[in-house]
């Protein structure tokens, strides 16, 4: 029963506090203003909305403590401190950016900042496992830096950076995904849906990583409820970027299902890696700069709606997600290559749906992102 009430405390938690996390942006006017061609809706709608996401996750989790459903074998105490300090940490920094609107480079101290605690908490990747055999041991050089109630604080160079470029990479696939009603908060709900469900395997057998899942999937999915189309509050920077960087520490935690959650995100990861490669190369600026070069803008291009757009992501995260539950180590190098598959041929379609007219009517050389929608 303990999976029920964590998923349900969080749920509720979320959908109680999601209004009034709304009345306080607005009172305070930080809003996301429709003063973009990219922007989707036509009326200001409040921000903040990862506040009710955070607040959700640490009420749930302290009931989990409560009952003594948390610590466990795989999820820390010291896990738990980091996680819950780290989301704090982007929590802060997304408001902050909500109302001032920082600069890329100023937004980018809160991911790194969350990603150091979460590191320094004992949250890391120990070994990469090929998938065709063997393991890649990331932990060889290991460093004790001091000790703290009796438990080791060790500095290993070479996980440490790989955790903290693994949690920046699903930090900002989410970010950069967040451009449709609710297709961030339901992608991370399936995530960590399926993270549990993966968690709760026999092969696997970790409870705990799963009520931490579940307390997760639950946060979301009770804010889905106001930000799905038509979103009344967005997540905003905080709750946007929470997202991917709890999925990937979830990743972390349920003994290196790196695969797993890469199949979940997949397709917005690919995509992302595409956009920013055009942004460079092609059209040389800054890849910070927002525009409408996402397949999940592209797919309204194509004809989809804003609800059939979201439920397109929903399927592919979890159908492709849930493959995990039967895949093995190769089987799912090839899933991935499927996914990669799938984002080509819907960049190809929506390039030859684009050129079409365009060269009726004498537009092919006009830049696809200065479109007014």
């Amino acid at each position: 029963m303990e999976y029920f009430w964590v998923t349900l405390s969080a749920v509720a938690a979320a959908a109680l506090l999601t209004p009034l996390v709304g009345r306080v942006a607005a009172k305070y006017r930080v809003m996301d203003f429709p003063d973009e061609a990219r922007k989707m809706h036509g009326r200001p709608i409040p921000l903040m909305g990862g506040v009710a996401v955070f607040v959700a996750l640490a009420a749930a989790v302290a009931l989990a403590l409560l009952m003594g459903w948390l610590p466990g074998p795989y999820i820390k105490w010291k896990y738990v401190i980091g996680i819950v300090c780290a989301s704090f940490i982007l929590i802060v920094g997304g408001v902050i950016d909500d109302k001032y609107r920082l600069k890329p480079a100023r937004q980018i101290v809160w991911p790194i900042l969350a990603a150091l605690v979460i590191i320094s908490s004992g949250v890391g990747v120990k070994f990469i496992t090929n998938p065709f055999g063997g393991q890649l041991q990331l932990d060889r050089y290991s460093f004790t830096v001091l000790w703290w109630g009796g438990i080791p604080y060790r500095l290993t160079l070479i996980a440490d950076i790989f955790t903290l470029c693994w949690l920046l990479g699903m930090t900002y696939t989410t970010k950069f995904l967040d451009g449709l009603d609710g297709l961030v908060s339901g992608i991370a709900a399936i995530g960590a849906l399926v993270i549990a469900a993966v968690s709760l395997m026999k092969e696997v057998s970790q409870p705990d990583t799963a009520i931490l899942a579940l307390i997760v999937a639950g946060a979301f999915a009770g804010f889905l409820i106001f930000n799905f189309h038509p979103a009344r509050i967005f997540l905003g920077e905080g709750g946007s970027t929470l997202a991917g960087f709890l999925l990937g520490t979830l990743a972390i935690t349920s003994g290196g299902k790196i695969a797993t959650t890469l199949l979940v995100l997949g397709l917005p990861l690919f995509d992302a890696a595409l956009v920013i490669l055009r942004r460079l190369v092609w059209y040389r600026r800054s890849p910070a700069v927002g525009d409408r070069s996402h397949l999940h803008f592209r797919l309204l291009d194509l004809g989809l709606s804003h609800r059939q757009a979201v439920l397109f992501y929903y399927f592919i995260a979890a159908a492709f997600g849930m493959s995990t539950l039967f895949l093995s180590g190769w089987e799912k190098v090839v899933a991935l290559g499927v996914l990669a598959s799938i984002l080509a041929v819907m960049v190809a379609a929506v390039v030859s749906f684009k050129q079409g007219p365009a060269a009726a009517s004498g537009e092919a050389g006009r830049h696809p992102d200065n479109r007014k929608v």
